[in-house]
Parts: structure tokens; sequence; C-alpha cells
């Protein structure tokens, strides 16, 4: 008479799984695998162990055999213990997201970052940055020009720089360099007379592009030429680098210090310290008499610094030189370099550098 299979189950049952510890058989935990009862009555399994428990299961292989050997037509028993490892999980095939860093970064190669920053549009923010940064080139230091003024960008036309950038592999940004500043603009990926018409998703990643892809190389100091108010732009830049210091432009009118203020109270709630005020269009010497007028009043700029305890780093008087300068590609620090109208901003330069910082 030969076993049979469901008389050789029935045995194993009797048998406890010592890794459960819970009086599981060896059958039911699943450890005994490969069973197999030929017509000769031979009993063979394989009972795969952790190795760990080695000992514990060659109770339970004695304890087998024993058991297998009370059944009825069983002539010969083979246990096979094998260990195993536990199984590695499969590999997580989902496309991972980067980690994103999280609060304000440091610009490869850039040491130290400057905005330039107005409450109203239309007091020379754009000029008073051209001519810095080329007064701080002038002075030694590596500069680095960013025209963040999406809508409006002025630079390219300022600093006398036209054409488009290179990319060699279509990620990175080549910028272009004049007056020894390196500058990077929109205004040089679109025509000069065509508008910008983008929404604020659109005009923060252009923006982040332009701070992380362009090779700025190594700068001592990164002039940021904001738009004006207190928008997207200005948001991105704190949020997403890591800005030394803002500078506010402004007129003496009241109207445009009552802006000046949302700016610096801007600045303060972005926790970016204020490096000081200047007053552009300060005062007016007639060309052709030589009498001082202040146009757009006088003072109030320097009131407005002492109020909020920030330095006032000149007054700009309103030029047609400065004007002229601008518009013909060669900022008055660059054409008339020791002219009086280029010594404020020269003078700015040297009190930035003097602070530590540029």
């Amino acid at each position: 008479m030969t076993a049979s299979r469901e008389a050789v189950l029935t045995a194993l049952k009797t048998v406890t799984d010592p890794a459960t510890g819970t009086g599981t058989d060896i059958v039911a935990s699943g450890v005994m695998r490969a069973l197999n009862v030929d017509n000769a009555g031979a009993v063979r399994f394989v009972m795969e162990i952790p190795p760990a428990q080695a000992k514990a299961y060659e109770e339970a292989k004695a304890l087998a055999e024993a058991a297998l050997a009370q059944v009825d037509g069983v002539s010969k028993v083979s246990i096979v213990l094998t260990g195993h490892s536990e199984r590695a999980p499969p590999p997580d095939l989902k496309p991972q997201r980067a980690a994103e860093p999280s609060g304000p970064q440091k610009i490869p190669g850039v040491d130290r970052i400057i905005a330039i920053a107005s409450g109203k549009g239309g007091v020379g923010k754009s000029t008073v940055s051209a001519n810095l940064a080329c007064a701080l080139a002038a002075q030694g230091r590596r500069v680095g020009l960013l025209d963040a003024d999406v809508y409006g960008p002025s630079q390219p036309r300022m600093l006398g720089v036209s054409g488009r950038p290179a990319s060699p592999d279509g990620k990175t940004i080549l910028p272009m360099r004049n007056h020894g500043v390196t500058m990077m603009s929109i205004g040089l990926m679109t025509n000069e007379d065509q508008a910008v018409v983008w929404r604020g998703p659109m005009l923060m990643g252009a923006l982040q592009q332009m701070m992380t892809q362009v090779q700025w190389g190594a700068l001592d100091v990164l002039i940021v030429d904001l738009p004006p108010g207190t928008g997207d732009v200005q948001m991105t830049l704190a949020q997403k680098a890591h800005v030394d210091g803002a500078v506010i432009v402004s007129t003496p009118q009241d109207v445009a210090l009552i802006d000046a203020r949302k700016g610096i109270d801007m600045f303060n709630q972005l926790k970016v310290p204020i490096l000081g005020m200047i007053e552009n269009m300060s005062t007016h010497i007639c060309t052709n008499c030589g009498h001082e007028e202040h146009v757009f009043g006088h003072g109030g700029v320097a009131s407005e610094a002492e109020k909020w305890g920030v330095p006032l780093l000149a007054e700009v008087p309103l030029d047609l030189q400065i004007r002229l300068a601008s518009d013909g590609g060669a900022p008055i620090t660059v054409s008339q370099p020791d002219s009086k109208q280029a010594a404020a901003f020269h003078a700015i330069a040297k009190q930035l550098i003097d602070a530590g910082a540029a």
C-alpha cells in the first residue's frame, strides 16, 4: 500500500513552525515547499528557512521525519533545509521629483546680490542701475547686471548691447558683456518694439531661468534692476535668491515717496536689508544761465531715509548729459567718468564697497 498525499500532509500538520511563535504548522506557514510522494512511498520536500533559525528547524525536521514514519506506506523520507535571505523590495520605477531647495539660495559664482528698486516707474531706477554697475566695474569689481524689468527692459539700450545670447547646449545661456559689465535681459530675447504679454507664472519662470541658467561666471556683485512696484518679480527674487540688500530709488516728489515707502515695507517683510536710498532728479541746473531749481522738490528722500534709519547714498541731479549718455549706450560713468554728473554714481559705488555690500 502506497501512502497518499493527503495522509502525508495530515502528518506534517502536526509539526509546528518554530518561526511563527503562534503554533502554526509547517504546512500552513508555507515553510514546506515542493512536496513529492512517489509510487514507492518515498516522501520528499524542501523546508525554506531563515538561516538564523537553522537550529530550531533541525528539531522541526526531526519531528517531521518521526511523524511521517508513522504513516502507512511511507518507505523513505527526504527533507532538505534550504536557507533564504529576506526578499528585497522591487525597485521603485516611478519618476521621482527632485527635492526643491527650501528658502533663498546663492547663485553659483555670485558673491553678493543687490536689488535696485523703486515704488513708482519713471524715477530713473534703470539709469541708476546701469551707471552703478559701470561705476563698480570701474572700481575693480566683477559686476553682473540682471535686467529683471521684464515688461520694460531697457538695459540693452543703456549698455549698448544687441544680438541674442548664445546657448551652447540648449540649457545654459551665455550672457552679453560691455563696459566691463556682464549683462542679461529679456530684452535680448525679443524685438525692441515687441511687448512681453505674460502672466505671473511665466514671469517668475523667466526670472528663475535668468538667475540660474545664465553662466554668470565669478562675480563680486550682481545688480538686479527690478520693475517698479511690489509684485511677483520682487517676491520671486527674494524667495528664490539670497539678496544681500536693496537700494531704493525715488524722486523727492510726494507721490513718488508714497510708493517708495511701500517698497521699503515690502523688503522689510521679505527680510531683505535696505542698503540705502537715492534721491534721483534731485535738482536741475539750467545749461544756459546756470540757475538751479528743484523741479520735483528737494530733500524728500533724505527725510524719508532718516525716518526709516537708512543711509541717503546720493542726490543725483536731473541732467541732460546723463540722459543722452544712457540713450547712446554708454552710461555717463563710462562716457564721461570724470564729469561731475558721474561723480554721484562713483560715490555710491565707493560707499557700497566700503560697507562690504559690493
